[in-house]
């Protein structure tokens, strides 16, 4: 099975730039889509299906904001928006997947660059979502969540870390939160399996990053421990274009 995840940075846009075309060459078995900006019943079928592909979508209250999608290809697989948390949950931000197994969280986690209210939400939003999944893997339902985690980890994560030690998504606040994942058993699967691989998933759009590869790694697979023996493969498809970010993919038995 290969999942991939994908901030699209609005999926029409997306679709104008090739997405559909880009899933009929790769055909992942679910594709977890974040800042969607769109709203499915506002729509055509056209726009908002995936030939092949069952479909959920987690709409943000405020219109053209935010937004996941989940599309999968595998027959009689459920899924639902939200996290059970309004506040959260009026954002858009998560769509859960039952895989059979597992659960698979397809997550646009929040942005804390615009003022310290923002932060504030951002990491409060870490420790729910944490707390949530811990209570999943204790009662032996094993999880695994992607997305836009708007944090580069470590400091092989971004091209410039001594730059951006001050700069929302490379705080040392926000780096502890995921400190935290790994201490409660959580993997971060590309790092588990490329320890010292310096690969990126966003590039700024306004400096020309991308051609430079000047950028950061914000898109991540988390797998709960458990499913380790059953991690066979991550990636960075940095050759996909069509958003400021690129796709990123996990394969699993």
């Amino acid at each position: 099975m290969r999942l991939y995840s994908w901030n699209v940075n609005g999926w029409r846009a997306a679709c104008r730039k090739g997405l559909r075309d880009w899933v009929k060459e790769t055909g992942p078995d679910l594709l977890c889509t974040q800042e969607s900006k769109a709203d499915p019943a506002k729509l055509t079928d056209e726009e908002s299906r995936l030939e092949g592909y069952g479909s959920c979508w987690a709409v943000a209250e405020r219109a053209g904001y935010s937004g996941v999608s989940t599309f999968s290809k595998i027959p009689g697989q459920t899924s639902h928006a939200g996290l059970g948390i309004e506040r959260f949950d009026r954002e858009g931000r998560v769509v859960v997947t039952d895989c059979g197994d597992f659960d698979l969280y397809n997550v646009y986690f929040p942005n804390g660059k615009k003022d310290g209210e923002r932060l504030a939400f951002k990491l409060d939003f870490y420790a729910a979502f944490l707390a949530h999944i811990n209570q999943k893997a204790a009662a032996g339902r094993p999880v695994i969540f992607c997305g836009d985690v708007n944090t580069a980890h470590q400091p092989i994560d971004l091209a410039r870390p001594k730059e951006n030690q001050r700069i929302s998504g490379f705080l040392p606040e926000e780096r502890a939160c995921m400190d935290q994942w790994q201490q409660a058993g959580w993997v971060d699967s590309f790092r588990h399996l490329h320890p010292d691989e310096a690969r990126y998933s966003w590039w700024s759009q306004r400096t020309d990053a991308r051609s430079r590869d000047i950028g950061w790694r914000l898109d991540y697979f988390w797998v709960h421990q458990s499913l380790l023996p059953r991690l066979r493969a991550a990636g960075i498809a940095t050759e996909v274009m069509g958003s400021d970010h690129c796709p990123v993919w996990l394969e699993i038995i």
